[in-house]
């Protein structure tokens, strides 16, 4: 006996149900090996537009203040001339220290030791320290001291000690200090000193 599979003869509610199901299923296909595919593109591409307009938005901002950046350049560039006006480069720290020693014989002082100390890196300069050692009067001291002022270079003149030489006839004193000068650092060694420490608060003045 032949099976009837024709819809005709069943009640309408298992012809709407019938359809129902297939449409869901067609559906169910068409979301599953188109759609899914065509969504998931599409947030792909959401994704990268956010992302691009991200990008965009920063590169915006930073257009924005290139001017600030200009400026801030400009005037690092201006402290680092003036820097260079008070500050010999490494290369001419021999002839400073030549010119140290020169002004104790200038104002009649016997240079009895002239140790450099250990050097201190900055951020943009070195400190040179060196430990110096006197023979002379109370006035040939005060008289290098007013050289030492004077010098266009920076020096600072710390520690001083002072004593009475017992054998001394026109030496009268003995007098200790340090003389410290303020040495360019080159820029590749300013490149590797950025991660360090700030300089300390007793750094030379450019203003």
């Amino acid at each position: 006996m032949a099976l009837n599979l024709s819809l005709s003869k069943t009640p309408w509610y298992v012809q709407l149900a019938t359809f129902l199901t297939l449409g869901a299923a067609a559906v169910g296909i068409f979301w599953n090996w188109h759609a899914r595919a065509r969504q998931e593109d599409i947030e792909a591409r959401r994704a990268q537009v956010a992302t691009m307009r991200a990008e965009i938005d920063r590169g915006l901002a930073t257009a924005r203040r290139l001017p600030e950046f200009r400026e801030d350049v400009a005037t690092l560039e201006a402290q680092l001339e003036r820097l260079r006006a008070v500050l010999p480069e490494e290369k001419d720290v021999a002839d400073l220290l030549r010119r140290i020693q020169g002004m104790a014989t200038q104002s009649n002082l016997d240079i009895r030791d002239f140790s450099p100390r250990p050097i201190a890196n900055k951020q943009l300069y070195a400190e040179w320290p060196i430990g110096l050692q006197f023979e002379g009067t109370y006035h040939d001291l005060g008289n290098f001291l007013e050289r030492v002022s004077k010098f266009p270079r920076i020096i600072n003149v710390t520690g001083i000690k002072i004593r009475a030489k017992e054998d001394g006839e026109d030496r009268t004193i003995v007098a200790e200090c340090v003389a410290t000068t303020f040495v360019l650092l080159e820029q590749s060694a300013v490149a590797a000193a950025r991660p360090a420490q700030p300089a300390a608060a007793g750094a030379p003045r450019t203003e």
